[in-house]
């Protein structure tokens, strides 16, 4: 997993959500404490290039600069349909998550 620090920071907003925060029924602190291990497990990306704007979400924006930055091979994500011109414009694959566990089955 490749994350900028741009990145990391909209992962933790939106995992902070009050929302998001009942449905997984994490405290603050067990939210924070997710976050935190999330981000040690992450490859860090610097940004040599901004490529913004390419897609209409500017949340995407911040995961299509990880992945070209990190000359990542491919974005996974339930959100195909907004990050398909990271397939064509740079040549990065996007997959959704079982697709990518089935290619892990031996």
């Amino acid at each position: 997993m490749l994350l900028t620090v741009a990145l990391a920071l909209e992962y933790e907003a939106t995992c902070m959500l009050a929302e998001h925060r009942l449905v997984s029924g994490l405290s603050a602190s067990e939210t924070g404490m997710y976050v935190d291990t999330l981000i040690s497990m992450a490859e860090p990306v610097l940004l040599f290039f901004r490529w913004r704007p390419q897609l209409r979400d500017p949340g995407d924006e911040l995961v299509l600069e990880a992945a070209v930055n990190g000359r990542a091979d491919a974005i996974v994500t339930f959100n195909e349909k907004d990050l398909r011109e990271a397939r064509t414009s740079f040549d990065i694959g996007v997959l959704r998550p079982g697709e990518v566990l089935r290619r892990l089955e031996p």
